[in-house]
């Protein structure tokens, strides 16, 4: 061939063109994520001088930024980590719930985040957990405990997850028997002690068990990080560092408090790509990110265009500006079932400030959970509070909520003083309240509709379904803060949701009038009219639990009789919720209830959420 031919040309403008290709590749970062499950900032050494010393991922902080504000939006596993796979909030998208009834579709035309990684030439593995309430499509080139980045193709760029699972709330359901002759390596009495905690042999044990399990932890980070470096990767590598959620002694996991929500967070960034960080120096840095903007950011940095569908923003990466990250002071986060325990909390956090919004401030945080129980801190917690042991803050968790809670986080990091109703703070208090009811309304926060009802009417498409009925959520939401009014001013519309066509305004107006108690008790006609005759079953429990809670009259027989009206499971844990509710508070209503009551194949394995409810009557 000769090199002037236009075939020889031909051929060098090809290889060029792959070489340059190649070298694209190259030159974009391999990212990494090491992840540690069930623990917030709280117990680290980093961020709080009574917590665990872990000397290698401080020598990686040491070089990295270290997120002050990072927040899981979620503080239980599969609602967090289906918001990070996705960059969307999950009650937009019907992933709220732990553990799934169902698994969910992505929202129409969105994949998870690693499938556009994968698209564009990167090696995607994750080691090893997943635990999505979504359909997962093919987002990972490997998933599994085998997973490595090292097949990856030679020059290729990759994105890895390393999970660490040693700080799982697991590893602290040990016997009282195990506690009296296990040894921890931390003293006892080197812990400090939150002060919503009662300061007794058993909680410091935990404590000092769970200051073990980071340093464990240290070591796992310390072995991957060295692996790291001897495959000649640091200097091509971002490295994230973050906890799944918060957790683990009680009041943390599962809880919308920071200890379930405020996350540790380390970057660590080479010289070579210190350009996609709009901050001026590595240390402690203060912009809010969430998990929703997890995603976003990673594919940011490896220079793929983020999805319209993400609610999430990056804050690395190319067009990250330092007045973006100024501004970046706010934070979402929520709370819905855990297992078989119900809740519906919203917070909306700005700068210091945290607005805590309990929906069913009834379900006092402390009702039983059976997998949350099986550590001995809960139950000696609980115990100490039936035997009247505990002071006014560590008493709280087992009583009723306030519909609204704000804490100044700044001098109240362990949120113990509410002020929402200090007048000095009025202004806060409506600014944020205003704030979270905008973001739920413009999210259409699915659980404003019963869980059931979601998994009937709206499982194929939830987002459309939130969509489809963005007007209804944003009248349950109404109905719902209510509860905020005082209760004259409130009553007018209460009376009318009572009578409406909309089974789910009943529903909400019967819960505005339980958070109003007592001083609601002008409804209790009303609520036994709809406790006996109501044709949808939920709602005639909603009016029992009233008329239990208010003790304006008899909640067992309507919740007997709605029983045989019950045709999913989904419905009859939802009711099994408020039996429990009613068992544990005074003056301790007695249910007739057993296996028979319900569908055997909602009984049939241990682990389901009425086979647990059932076990914990006969104990």
């Amino acid at each position: 061939m000769k090199y002037n031919s236009p075939l020889y040309l031909f051929a060098i403008a090809i290889m060029a063109t792959l070489s340059l290709s190649v070298s694209a590749e190259q030159d974009r970062p391999n990212i990494l994520w090491l992840t540690s499950e069930d623990n917030s900032k709280h117990w680290l050494r980093i961020y709080n001088e009574n917590g665990a010393a872990m000397p290698n991922l401080e020598r990686l902080a040491s070089k990295s930024f270290v997120f002050e504000n990072a927040f899981s939006n979620a503080p239980v596993c599969s609602t967090a980590r289906s918001t990070l796979i996705t960059g969307c909030y999950a009650p937009r998208v019907g992933a709220q719930y732990h553990r799934r009834s169902h698994m969910v579709p992505m929202p129409e035309g969105l994949e998870m985040f690693p499938y556009y990684l994968r698209q564009a030439g990167y090696y995607t593995t994750n080691n090893s957990k997943k635990d999505y309430n979504l359909k997962e499509g093919e987002i990972w080139n490997a998933s599994s405990g085998k997973a490595t980045y090292r097949n990856r193709q030679p020059g290729q760029p990759f994105f890895h997850v390393q999970n660490h699972g040693i700080t799982h709330e697991g590893r602290l359901h040990f016997s009282e028997e195990e506690m009296r002759t296990k040894k921890n390596d931390t003293s006892s009495d080197e812990v400090k002690i939150f002060p919503y905690h009662p300061d007794t042999e058993t909680f410091r044990y935990t404590y000092a068990r769970y200051h073990d399990l980071h340093q464990q932890l240290d070591e796992q980070l310390g072995d991957f990080l060295k692996q790291i470096e001897d495959d000649g990767l640091s200097e091509d590598t971002i490295i994230f560092y973050y906890g799944d959620h918060g957790g683990v002694l009680p009041r943390g996991k599962g809880y919308a408090y920071e200890s379930g929500l405020n996350v540790p967070l380390i970057v660590y960034v080479p010289e070579k790509w210190i350009h996609f960080v709009a901050l001026d120096e590595t240390g402690k840095v203060d912009p809010f990110v969430s998990f929703i903007d997890f995603g976003p950011t990673v594919l940011n940095l490896a220079g793929v265009k983020v999805p319209e569908q993400m609610d999430g923003k990056p804050f690395l990466g190319k067009g990250v500006t330092k007045d973006d990250l100024a501004r970046r002071d706010t934070a979402f986060g929520y709370a819905d079932r855990f297992d078989e325990k119900y809740d519906l909390v919203r917070v909306y956090r700005k700068g210091k400030f945290k607005y805590m919004r309990s929906y069913q401030p009834f379900n006092f945080d402390g009702l039983f959970n059976d997998y949350r129980y099986k550590m001995a801190a809960y139950r000696e917690w609980y115990s100490l509070y039936k035997a009247g042991q505990l002071t006014p803050k560590q008493s709280r968790f087992f009583q009723t909520r306030l519909p609204e809670s704000l804490y100044d986080i700044e001098n109240d990091p362990h949120e113990t003083q509410n002020l929402a109703q200090d007048p000095n703070y009025s202004g806060v208090l409506k600014e944020l309240r205003q704030g979270l009811r905008e973001h739920l309304k413009s999210t259409n926060d699915l659980s404003f509709f019963p869980e059931p009802v979601m998994v009937t009417e709206g499982l194929l498409n939830p987002v459309q379904f939130g969509e489809d009925n963005k007007a209804r959520i944003a009248r349950y939401i109404d109905l719902a803060d209510l509860s905020l009014l005082d209760i004259d001013q409130a009553a007018p519309k209460l009376k009318s949701a009572l009578q409406s066509k909309d089974p789910w305004d009943r529903y909400w107006a019967l819960i505005s009038c339980t958070a109003h108690l007592p001083h609601s008790k002008q409804f209790a006609k009303e609520a036994k009219r709809i406790a006996d005759s109501d044709p949808e079953p939920l709602v005639r429990v909603r009016a029992a639990e009233y008329l239990g809670l208010s003790q304006t009259g008899d909640p067992v027989a309507p919740i007997m009789a709605a029983l045989p009206m019950v045709k999913d499971e989904v419905t009859a844990n939802l009711i099994l919720n408020t039996v429990t509710l009613l068992r544990d508070t005074y003056p301790k209503y007695d249910f007739p209830i057993s296996k028979s009551h319900f569908n055997s194949e909602w009984t049939e394995d241990a682990r389901q959420n009425v086979a647990r409810r059932l076990s914990y009557f006969k104990r």
